[in-house]
């Protein structure tokens, strides 16, 4: 049974299980061939997969910081649990991009992103995108913030993170034949509205007026959800001149990228209200 034999429901149902079985690292089971289709042709199901992700780092980050856990253990289980829950794919697109732009013409970058080779750029763009999120998360579990407001960061940074990655999808081009067209090319601007109706109720949670959260969390949460966005905006217009589009490694740098700078932007709007 192909795709487009199947109604609306299963089709969603199939992209959701590709998504989560293709952006993470959880088993899931009943997968179907189509999968994969019903997932490249459904971006909004990529900030669903930051809902799953953001959901569980968010509450181990509340519940340690309710227990009084020491700052660099809720820091340790953050990354251990991101990464276990996510794997490494967006971390190797990283270094790859890292690589490719250390190259000196779209041509030459295009070709290391396809060599497995790690060279310089690669492990500079990647050791700085690992310190940076390590000291954001550093942050977000000091004793000083409120664990409400962390894991609303915590919530938002993935959500956000999977959103500038989805916008990357819906209003890129690919560079070349590969996961990058496999998602972009089917892909159009118009689908970035349900993208975006999905990432919005990490907002929402964040609303005094529904909920008892400490005055500015709402900002916080904001600027932790936006940043992913912002990322995407800078890398698909930087990539059109150096790579000639978009790829699956950019996809996952964005991702990187765009959590690394939305627990700094959460934490600088919490501080500064």
């Amino acid at each position: 049974m192909t795709s487009s034999t199947r109604g609306p429901i299963r089709r969603r149902i199939g992209a959701v299980r590709g998504a989560v079985t293709f952006l993470t690292r959880l088993p899931i089971s009943g997968g179907r061939r189509s999968d994969w289709d019903d997932f490249r042709t459904s971006p909004w199901t990529i900030p669903v997969v930051g809902w799953v992700i953001g959901i569980a780092l968010a509450a181990f980050v509340l519940s340690a910081g309710l227990a009084s856990i020491p700052w660099p253990t809720i820091v340790a289980g953050y990354l251990c649990l991101l990464y276990a829950l996510s794997g490494v794919t967006h971390a190797d697109g990283v270094a790859d991009l890292g690589d490719a732009v250390a190259a000196h013409d779209p041509d030459r970058r295009r070709a290391v992103l396809a060599d497995a080779d790690l060279g310089v750029g690669g492990v500079l763009l990647l050791g700085v995108t690992l310190l940076v999120t390590t000291l954001g998360a550093a942050a977000i579990a000091l004793p000083t913030m409120n664990p409400l407001v962390a894991a609303g960061i915590i919530l938002a940074a993935e959500v956000g993170a999977k959103l500038g990655m989805a916008l990357a999808v819906c209003f890129g081009t690919a560079a070349h034949e590969g996961l990058g067209s496999g998602l972009a090319d089917p892909a159009t601007p118009a689908d970035s509205l349900p993208v975006v109706t999905v990432a919005l109720p990490a907002v929402v949670i964040a609303l005094p007026v529904l909920f008892d959260v400490p005055a500015g969390t709402l900002l916080a949460v904001l600027a932790a959800l936006c940043a992913g966005p912002a990322v995407a905006l800078v890398v698909v217009h930087r990539t059109r001149s150096w790579l000639g589009g978009v790829s699956g490694d950019v996809f996952g740098a964005i991702n990187e990228v765009g959590r690394a700078l939305a627990l700094h932007a959460g934490v600088i709007a919490w501080a500064i209200v």
